[in-house]
């Protein structure tokens, strides 16, 4: 088994290419491009390494809430 470090691209079969956010001896979450973020049982999940970049994200918008209690003011 190879040992897989945050960061590395892995393809998994049911929801294909994405990025390891964290790994250890239980758990294994991998952000996939097209499916979100997802929670693996380490000793069960089937990854293969892909060299495939990540597609760029959107930056995320700020919550209207801040501005809803400025306007409120």
């Amino acid at each position: 088994m190879k040992a897989w470090t945050k960061g590395d691209r892995v393809q998994q079969p049911t929801y294909g290419s994405g990025t390891l956010v964290e790994v250890n001896e239980h758990h294994t979450v991998i952000d996939f491009d097209e499916h979100g973020r997802r929670v693996f049982a380490t000793r069960l999940v089937v990854l293969q390494a892909t060299n495939e970049p990540a597609p760029a994200k959107a930056a995320r918008k700020r919550a209207a809430k801040a501005k809803a209690k400025e306007a409120k003011a």
